[in-house]
């Protein structure tokens, strides 16, 4: 179906899963897949040397079906990964990288028992240089280790005993592993800023060569080009236009994308506004939390995003809120093509309270001083050291207009202090600084979470309001559900016409007449049931769509016309003909 979004340029290992190029906004001709069945063992930390006795799937955590071990093993244990392979002919013209799409949460890496590498942080790329390791025949091994008594690193909304909303866990290689080629002097990074009228590419190391753009050499000047297309097509959900570039140095090529969009705040008619292209633009959105009952936290193809993506717009939704996890980048390059929102998360590390981070929140008690919550230098130093990682890896994608730093409190600190660092880091986006409460001063929106009967807390303030996370209805589809023993939600729905009928009253009772008011985003919960959770509009095996599209499709666009837009007629034209 979406063959023409994955084209690859160069060489590529047949029959192995996940076979699209890795990394879409940095595409080289040069390309090995490493994915595929490896060798495999598990041991202690101070026990003997591994036995490589059992067979693993890449990208598949052990703890997955499509892995092909489904496993949890105890907590600290030493994951082995170990597989041989030959560089094709020509592939070696200066050095080779090896990337490893993310691995939970600490590694090393061996080529030829030699160490090229080690990392710590479960959620971000690795690229390891293993040039000076390689052999004629090579074998190369990955040692993981992952440990959920250590809440010092990120690690989102997994746990050890599964329930409600918290997770199974995750542990080891769950994105793709590939090799790369490159010149002895390369393109290590694009930087891609954009406003409605001109794209400014920077290439680092800074370096001669030029931007080549619809047939035009734009000479880089210190490393920089600056292109402005005529009659510029800007980027939006009902509108998804892609820019296409490529940089030539003297020695390398790197193909790439952007899109011309803004999105800023804006006091329009006395209200504040989140506003798309200078425009008020409601972000009707959907919590997105990435889970899979077959593959965890990696669905079996990156054609599931695209199935979700495409399933959600067909309901009207404009926005996924990428919550406590970040894919891989076949995700945001999908939001990019088929036009969706994303509102991400960063991933939270620190210890959860039931106490102080839901219970307290609950009942009203939402304001309390941040400072001195999670002291512990070293659980602080991590979280922003991934939060920087974070916006490094996805800064040039245009889906994403808003970063999401703590949600609910959970490992929350120095809220305002963060909000700064984020701010230098990425002055472009909306900063969401406290999704939910335990609010301070700093934060570009006022973002509530409203579950059950709170609707009187929605009080409009000078800055744009959102509404970060609410409904969560259940309906449990027969056949569909994950646990029948237990489920887990906020208001129960006995039938499919009951459900309807709750959600669509929801919506046109709380979320439409707030928009006039100065509502500018709702985040409905959710995109899909999560495990024991069964309050998706999806079930957990997107077997079945519990919202009625007609309906949802009426109240998109009246979602619309309460902010004053009228589009969505031609979105969904462009739905259909997409899907």
């Amino acid at each position: 179906m979406l063959q023409d979004l994955y084209t690859v340029r160069g060489e590529h290992l047949s029959g192995k899963p996940w076979e699209v190029y890795p990394r879409p906004q940095m595409r080289r001709e040069s390309y090995v897949n490493l994915n595929g069945k490896w060798e495999f063992a598990v041991s202690q930390p101070s026990g003997s040397d591994p036995v490589y006795d059992k067979k693993i799937i890449v990208p598949f955590c052990p703890e997955s079906l499509l892995s092909g071990i489904h496993q949890h093993f105890p907590e600290g244990s030493l994951l082995h990964y170990r597989r041989k392979f030959t560089l094709p002919e020509g592939f070696h013209k200066g050095k080779v990288l090896l990337h490893i799409g993310a691995a939970d949460q600490r590694i090393s890496c061996f080529v030829n028992e030699r160490q090229v590498g080690i990392h710590a942080g479960g959620y971000e790329a690795i690229t390891f240089d293993i040039t000076s390791a390689l052999k004629e025949e090579n074998t190369l091994e990955i040692r993981c280790t992952d440990d959920l008594r250590d809440l010092s690193m990120p690690y989102g909304k997994q746990t050890q005993n599964r329930g409600g909303m918290w997770y199974t866990p995750v542990s080891g290689i769950w994105q793709s592993v590939w090799l790369e080629s490159v010149p002895e002097v390369y393109v290590e990074e694009l930087d891609i800023q954009v406003n409605m009228t001109s794209a400014t590419i920077t290439v680092t190391p800074t370096q001669e060569g030029s931007v080549v753009f619809e047939g035009i050499e734009y000479p880089l000047v210190e490393g920089k080009a600056v292109i402005k297309p005529e009659n510029p097509q800007l980027w939006s959900p009902e509108d998804p236009y892609l820019y296409k570039f490529t940089v030539e140095t003297p020695t390398d090529r790197v193909d790439s994308y952007f899109a011309l969009r803004t999105i800023e705040s804006k006091t329009v008619g006395g209200i504040p506004r989140l506003c798309l292209n200078g425009k008020p633009y409601f972000f009707h959105g959907l919590l997105d939390q990435g889970y899979w009952p077959d593959g965890i936290y990696t669905p079996a193809d990156p054609e599931s995003y695209a199935d979700d993506i495409l399933a959600m717009k067909a309901l009207g939704f404009n926005t996924l809120r990428k919550h406590i996890k970040v894919e891989p980048e076949s995700f945001y390059y999908l939001c990019d093509k088929l036009g969706m929102v994303v509102f991400q998360d960063m991933v939270n590390n620190g210890d959860y309270s039931f106490f102080r981070d839901t219970l307290l929140p609950t009942v009203g008690l939402q304001k309390l001083q941040d400072k001195h919550f999670h002291k512990d230098r070293t659980t602080r130093e991590n979280f922003l050291n991934a939060m920087e990682a974070t916006v490094h890896q996805l800064k040039n994608h245009p889906c994403i207009l808003y970063w999401t730093i703590f949600n609910e409190g959970w490992g929350q600190f120095d809220s305002d202090s963060a909000y700064e660092k984020l701010g230098k880091l990425d002055p472009s986006r909306i900063i969401d600084s406290t999704s939910g409460w335990f609010r301070r001063k700093k934060s570009d929106v006022e973002s509530l979470h409203i579950y059950f009967n709170f609707w009187h807390r929605m009080k409009f303030t000078e800055k744009p309001m959102v509404i970060s996370e609410f409904g969560g209805y259940t309906y449990a589809a027969e056949g569909h559900v994950f646990n029948p023993d237990k489920s887990y939600g906020y208001k129960t729905c006995t039938d499919p016409e009951n459900f309807r009928t709750q959600l669509d009253s929801l919506y046109r009772q709380r979320i439409l007449p707030a928009i006039p008011k100065g509502l500018c985003a709702a985040i409905y919960t959710q995109v899909s049931d999560v495990e024991d959770e069964i309050n998706g509009l999806l079930t957990y095996d997107r077997k079945v769509c519990k919202a009625d599209t007609d309906a949802m499709c009426r109240l998109a666009k009246d979602l619309q016309k309460a902010m004053g837009n009228n589009i969505y007629s031609s979105h969904c034209k462009i739905k259909m003909a997409v899907s």
